[in-house]
């Protein structure tokens, strides 16, 4: 069996990884006002930030239309692909994983499997990687998806904003603990739990909040055998730099990632913004 992997841009993967694994991309688009610009094709991220500083009007976020799904997997069916592992964002945050059931259910010759990350970024992107692996191995798909859904017991999320009240406005965390962040200079340390967003533990400074996510990174390698970490940034990417930097000195052995949050993501956590993901063997 012929197997092909499509994940979304939010997986913000870096090209040469796509090209690497053959992974197809379908994009998602951030809205300013009546424009409207696909992630990574009619917008660059910094082209983004730079326009999220400039402009008033709060930019709102969608996903890809049906249409353009049905489109992708026909060109996957043409070149001869039996089957498609479709690997998207959490379902909590996007109907991106609800659009590729639907336009599943409408191909004939192909069969499409769409899959729920429950994250988004580059821990999406770990998903795409593995089933892609898997595929040139010649596993067959329930066992990908077996695959897939150990990884998501074995991975750990954790990310840092530095504005709390982007994603109160997304509908993604309440009025009150966005004022309370804000009044108190609280950093919370955040992760996603089926599916949705949810403080992990409230930490004063930004420092001290990369500090105990460091130690927990530190703590899994000392413990667990830790396959793959990504270091994602909103527009800093000297802070991820440093923080690889500084922890592939310690464990050269350990594949290292530097990712970042693009428009759609960026949308919602803001500028400054800085996540930490790995998952064990």
């Amino acid at each position: 069996m012929k197997i092909a992997v499509v994940t979304d841009s939010t997986a913000y993967m870096p090209k040469e990884l796509a090209e690497k694994y053959n992974i197809s991309i379908i994009p998602l688009s951030v809205n300013f006002g009546d424009e409207t610009y696909r992630e990574d094709i009619d917008i660059t991220t910094e082209e983004f930030y730079q326009k999220l500083k400039e402009t008033k009007v709060l930019p709102t976020t969608s996903q890809p239309a049906i249409g353009a799904f049905i489109e992708l997997y026909e060109r996957l069916e043409n070149e001869g692909y039996d089957a498609i592992i479709s690997i998207h964002l959490s379902s909590k945050f996007s109907g991106t994983y609800a659009a590729a059931q639907s336009a599943g259910n409408m191909m004939e010759r192909v069969k499409v499997y769409p899959y729920d990350s429950e994250l988004s970024t580059m821990p999406q992107g770990f998903f795409a990687i593995r089933a892609a692996e898997l595929a040139r191995e010649g596993k067959d798909v329930e066992t990908i998806l077996q695959t897939l859904d150990q990884m998501k017991k074995d991975t750990r999320s954790y990310f840092i904003v530095d504005d709390l009240s982007h994603l109160q406005r997304g509908g993604r965390l309440t009025g009150a603990q966005a004022i309370l962040g804000s009044l108190l200079n609280i950093k919370p340390i955040l992760h996603i739990v089926d599916g949705y967003i949810v403080p992990f533990e409230k930490v004063r400074t930004k420092k001290r909040a990369i500090k105990r996510i460091m130690n927990m990174l530190e703590e899994d390698v000392q413990t667990k055998r830790v396959k793959r970490v990504v270091f994602i940034h909103a527009n800093d990417e000297e802070t991820a730099k440093q923080l690889r930097d500084e922890f592939s000195e310690s464990h050269p052995e350990i594949e290292t990632i530097i990712s970042h949050f693009g428009p759609v993501i960026g949308t919602h956590l803001g500028e400054g913004a800085l996540g930490f993901s790995w998952y064990k063997e």
